[in-house]
């Protein structure tokens, strides 16, 4: 007896300390993740799982760097339906799609994947994007569903700010309401596509930034920066698709692009010895903010007034001008008369005006 139950003894021990062998960058059917558990990218840049904002009780499914602190999130599931206590729970449903569950079994959030599905797993990848998909299938074309086609506030390099216009898809950026409310807020960053397409930064219905339109290296409201870029800007227009994306230079360098709840456009880069630092931030100033000298009004802010009239106008409302109120701009100093001969003025260097009403030749 004595012997058999020192067998029994050493063969628990054995199943004690046999870990359970799984992918750690992948949810299956039969392996959720709960508060506490994480799955990891491959290469280690991200990471998967419940977490806690500093100054709140709730709970949300987020993915963030893992190698950056503190943590910073960069998409978030549940933001508008947090969980109020450690119970919640991701899980693949055989029909393909993820689910998070409350306390109470309840649904709180889906990812909503509209194909069928077989042998569905969740896989997060080393560029930051959650996808479902079928078994092994890694075409992302055959995905049932990625966290890359419903940014939150931040835009990953590769992440695509358009739409699809087969599907209809739509990819924008949406603030959060602070750093400790994910939930959305008023500002949204997006593609237009009226006119030729520019990006448009607006608080509710108010625009209040236009990026100007593309002009081949960028968009004409982008400044170029001086010294050795880490990123080129991307812009993709054809039958199918029309966005703009960015893709690093250097694949060391960790950068992102953040649509700020005090309405800034930053880009961000990381590094162990300064942390977080902005390497670019849109509106720079006072003149990229939308029309902030009014119609037929330009602005430079070198000069002393920021705003004037261009050539050929005068202000709308001088003592208004005088005032530093340029925002009703400027009306024509004369009326056209083109057999009096008139010609057009070449004016560089400047962001060129809102886009939305024109018309364009694809070529």
């Amino acid at each position: 007896m004595d012997a058999l139950a020192r067998l029994v003894i050493i063969f628990s021990s054995v199943l004690f300390i046999v870990p359970i062998s799984i992918a750690v960058d992948t949810i299956t059917v039969n392996q959720p993740i709960r508060y506490g558990e994480t799955i990891i990218s491959a290469g280690g840049s991200f990471e998967l799982g419940f977490y806690t904002p500093e100054n709140s009780k709730n709970q949300y499914l987020g993915i963030w760097y893992k190698k950056v602190t503190p943590r910073t999130v960069v998409w978030v599931a549940n933001g508008d339906f947090p969980l109020t206590d450690s119970l919640g729970v991701l899980k693949v449903t055989d029909q393909g799609t993820l689910v998070i569950l409350n306390g109470t079994n309840s649904i709180i959030w889906s990812s909503n994947a509209s194909r069928s599905a077989q042998n569905p797993t969740a896989q997060l990848l080393e560029s930051g994007n959650l996808v479902l998909k079928n078994g092994n299938d890694d075409d992302p074309e055959n995905f049932l569903w990625q966290s890359f086609d419903h940014p939150c506030s931040t835009l990953l390099p590769n992440m695509k700010l358009g739409r699809n216009k087969s599907t209809g898809q739509e990819w924008y950026l949406s603030s959060s309401k602070s750093t400790d409310d994910p939930s959305k807020g008023n500002l949204t960053y997006r593609l237009d596509p009226h006119g030729y397409p520019q990006l448009l930064k607006r608080n509710g219905l108010i625009l209040t930034f236009c990026s100007g339109p593309w002009n081949g290296l960028r968009f004409s409201g982008f400044r170029a920066l001086a010294g050795k870029s880490i990123y080129k800007h991307v812009f993709t227009f054809n039958e199918k698709e029309m966005y703009y994306t960015y893709e690093l230079l250097d694949s060391s360098v960790v950068s992102r692009l953040v649509l700020n709840s005090n309405g800034d456009v930053q880009r961000l880069t990381w590094t162990d010895v300064t942390g977080w630092t902005e390497y670019s931030t849109m509106p720079m100033d006072d003149c990229d903010g939308y029309a902030f000298c009014g119609v037929h009004g330009f602005c430079n802010i070198n000069q002393v007034p920021k705003c004037g009239c261009l050539d050929g106008f005068q202000p709308n409302f001088p003592n208004n001008w005088e005032m530093g109120v340029w925002s009703n701009g400027c009306f024509r100093s004369r009326p056209l008369d083109c057999q009096r001969g008139e010609w057009f003025k070449k004016y560089s260097g400047v962001k060129l005006p809102d886009t939305r009403n024109s018309t364009y030749i694809e070529a």
